[in-house]
C-alpha cells in the first residue's frame, strides 16, 4: 500500500500514521432517491466507506438527491458525481451547499473550468474528485490536474467501455507513477479486480453494480470489503475471453440477453424440444432444403466441442434432423442443435443430454440429397446467423448474438440480470413491479 503525502482523508479513514485504509465507495447509479437511501445504507452495514450519488440519480432527481442523502447519512463521505465538464464554480458551489463532500468533475474539462471547480471547492469547504472517464492522454492529464489542484485522480472506464473490454487497472498503475495525490479506479470492479487495484496502489474503489444491484447489497458490499482488505487472499481464474463468454452466457437467460440487445436477437418460433436444457455455443451453419439432411449430418464432422449446428430447412412438415444425427453429436461434445424446421424420433432426443432446438417435431424425415451449403451465412427464425456467432438457448428460446459483440453483450445481459436480482428483492419486501420502478412516475405524456 502507498503513503499518501497529501493530507486530504478525515482522520477516522487513517488506521496508523500516514497509512491510508482502502477506501469503498459505493456508486448509486440509481434514477430514485427513496431506493437510492435503502441501498446505500444496506452497503454501509457491509463495510462500504464512501456514499456516490451517481450522475443517473442526480440527473434524475437533481441537489434534492443529494440533500437527502446527507441528511440519512450526515457522518459519511458523500460524493456527487456531476461530472462537471463547464461552468465549475457554479455546479461545485451547488452540489457543496447540498451537502456533497467531494464534488467530481471532468478530468477533459477545459483549464478554466478545473482551475474554477478548485477555487470554489475551496470557498465551500468541499473537495474535487476529478473523472478520467474518455480522456484521450490521461496520464499526461493527470499530472496536469494535481498540478491544477485537485484532491483525487479518478481512473474510469465508463460502463459502455467495460462492455467492450476496456479496464481501468493498466491505466491505473501508470497514473499512481506519475502523482502523489490519493487515487481512485471505477469501472465494473467486483471482488478480483478491487484486489487487483488496491494491490497496485489505489486509495478508492469505486463499486456499482456489483454491490447495488445485488439481491443481498450487504453481503455484496461484506464480500468487497473483504478483498479489499486481505487482497492476498482472492485468486485469479485466469479464464480466456471465451471461457469467460460461455461463463456468463451460461450463468444469464435469453430474456437478459434479448434485454441486453434492446429485444433483438431473438428467433422467431423455435422453441426447445427438450425442456430444461440450456444451450451456448458458436454457430457451424448449414443450409439446406425441405428435409434434405445431407449436409446436416455432415456438419456435425465439421464441428466440434463448444459448437451450435444451426440449420435452415425450409419446412415443418419434413425433417432434417433426428435421434441417430443426435447422438452422433454427442461423441463430438456439440453443444446443442437449432433447426428452422422440423426434428423426429423426440423421444431418443429427449433421452439424450443435447439440447435440441426446432419449430415442431414430425415423424418424417427427407433424403439426403445433398442440396445445400455448411458455413455460410443463413437466416434461421428471421435472424441472420454467421458462422461463429454466439448462439444461445433455453427454455424461452434461441437468441443470436454477433461474433464481434459477444463479450460486450454478455457483459450487459448480466448487468440486466442484477438489476433483476435487486428488483426481485425488493417485490419480495412487499411492493409491487410498478411502485419499485416508478412506471407513473417515468411513462410518456
Amino acid at each position: 500500500m502507498r503513503f499518501i503525502r497529501s493530507k486530504v482523508f478525515s482522520s477516522t479513514e487513517i488506521n496508523e500514521g500516514d497509512h491510508i485504509r482502502p477506501i469503498i465507495q459505493v456508486a448509486l447509479d440509481i434514477l430514485e432517491t427513496d431506493r437510492a437511501i435503502q441501498i446505500a445504507g444496506e452497503a454501509l452495514e457491509g463495510g462500504a466507506d464512501w456514499i456516490e450519488a451517481g450522475t443517473p440519480l442526480i440527473k434524475s432527481e437533481g441537489m434534492d438527491a443529494i440533500r437527502r442523502l446527507k441528511a440519512a447519512f450526515p457522518s459519511r463521505t458523500l460524493v456527487a458525481d456531476m461530472k462537471i465538464a463547464d461552468t465549475g464554480a457554479m455546479e461545485v458551489e451547488m452540489a457543496a451547499k447540498a451537502g456533497a463532500d467531494i464534488v467530481v468533475i471532468l478530468g477533459s474539462a477545459d483549464d478554466s473550468t478545473v482551475l474554477e471547480a478548485v477555487r470554489a471547492a475551496k470557498k465551500y469547504g468541499a473537495r474535487i474528485m476529478a473523472d478520467l472517464i474518455s480522456s484521450s492522454e490521461p496520464i499526461s492529464r493527470s499530472k496536469d490536474l494535481e498540478r491544477m489542484g485537485v484532491d483525487y485522480i479518478n481512473v474510469h472506464a465508463g460502463i459502455d467501455q467495460q462492455m467492450t473490454g476496456h479496464d481501468s487497472l493498466t491505466i491505473m498503475k501508470e497514473v499512481l507513477k506519475k502523482v502523489n495525490i490519493p487515487v481512485a479506479v471505477a469501472g465494473g470492479l467486483d471482488s478480483v479486480s478491487c484486489a487487483q487495484a488496491v494491490t497496485a496502489g489505489a486509495q478508492i474503489v469505486i463499486v456499482g453494480g456489483n454491490i447495488v444491484r445485488s439481491s443481498d447489497v450487504t453481503a455484496s458490499a461484506r464480500f468487497i470489503r473483504s478483498s479489499v482488505d486481505v487482497p492476498s487472499n482472492v485468486s485469479h481464474s485466469g479464464k480466456s475471453r471465451d471461457d469467460e463468454i460461455r461463463d456468463i452466457l451460461m450463468s444469464v437467460s435469453t430474456s437478459n440477453i434479448s434485454d441486453a440487445m434492446h429485444r433483438k436477437g431473438a428467433m422467431q418460433n423455435i422453441f426447445s424440444q427438450v425442456p430444461g436444457r440450456k444451450m451456448v455455443g458458436t454457430a457451424v451453419t448449414v443450409q439446406t432444403f425441405r428435409g434434405d439432411w445431407a449436409k446436416p449430418v455432415e456438419a456435425i464432422d465439421v464441428a466440434g466441442k463448444n459448437n451450435v449446428i444451426v440449420i435452415y430447412n425450409g419446412s415443418s412438415h419434413v425433417a432434417p434432423w433426428g435421434g441417430l444425427a443426435t447422438q452422433s453429436c454427442l461423441n463430438k461434445e456439440i453443444a446443442g442443435v437449432v433447426v428452422d424446421g422440423a426434428v423426429r424420433d423426440i423421444e431418443d432426443i429427449r433421452s439424450m443430454v443435447l439440447p435440441v432446438f426446432a419449430t415442431c417435431h414430425v415423424p418424417n424425415a427427407g433424403e439426403p440429397k445433398g442440396f445445400g451449403e455448411i458455413n455460410s451465412e443463413i437466416v434461421c427464425g428471421n435472424q441472420t446467423v454467421r458462422p461463429g456467432d454466439y448462439i444461445v438457448g433455453d427454455d424461452n428460446g434461441v437468441v443470436v448474438i454477433p461474433r464481434e459483440r459477444a463479450y460486450e453483450i454478455a457483459r450487459r445481459a448480466k448487468e440486466v440480470k442484477k438489476t433483476e436480482q435487486r428488483l426481485s428483492e425488493e417485490i419480495r419486501r412487499g411492493a409491487t413491479l410498478s411502485e419499485v420502478m416508478k412506471l407513473k412516475k417515468w411513462e410518456k405524456h
